[in-house]
């Protein structure tokens, strides 16, 4: 028998309630949790309950200024090593986390994988899809703030942008290296 959105529902709230995350309910059968991270410093999820399970969202990055094929390569093998969601783009361009689970595998235990590879996807590659997306972007921002004599804290992982190593190629490296250990071609 098929657990009902109601069951499930209280099947989720009991998760998150346990493992006590942040969450709200916008609607009976929706909550979002605010994940915390290191790079990305919150990752928002929307789980919405639906008659035959339940679906996984959550924003990760806005669409890159530039180096589209960069960033959509990194995230297209990307998706071959994670679990549960896959990135995708919405109509305008922006990057998103999604999945679903089947009703009958809503389980607190399951809850908890994916949300843990929710954060490790989006915080993890945050810093990676900014370099590679938005390179120009902080270059300028880093001039600007140093004109200014503001902080350049939240800019420090992407010093060697400004610094003459910008073409560092390990954005892209990293994942290479890591599919070859999996054993999957590339």
């Amino acid at each position: 028998m098929t657990a009902t959105i109601t069951e499930t529902a209280a099947t989720i709230e009991a998760a998150l309630t346990e493992r006590e995350l942040d969450f709200s309910r916008p609607a009976a059968h929706q909550f979002v949790v605010e994940l915390p991270g290191e790079h990305k410093l919150k990752t928002s999820c929307l789980l919405t309950v639906g008659n035959h399970g339940v679906r996984v969202e959550a924003f990760v990055c806005r669409k890159p200024d530039e180096n589209f094929e960069g960033v959509y390569k990194y995230l297209l093998r990307r998706n071959r090593r994670i679990y549960g969601v896959h990135y995708t783009i919405d109509k305008i361009g922006d990057i998103y986390l999604v999945g679903r689970i089947s009703t009958h595998a809503v389980t607190g235990d399951e809850l908890d994988r994916v949300l843990g590879q929710v954060l490790e996807a989006a915080d993890g590659d945050f810093n990676v899809l900014l370099e590679l997306g938005f390179a120009s972007s902080i270059r300028r921002e880093w001039d600007w703030r140093v004109s200014r004599g503001e902080s350049l804290k939240n800019l420090e992982p992407f010093r060697h942008l400004v610094e003459g190593d910008g073409d560092r190629p390990w954005p892209l490296d990293a994942p290479q290296a890591a599919d070859s250990a999996d054993g999957l071609p590339d």
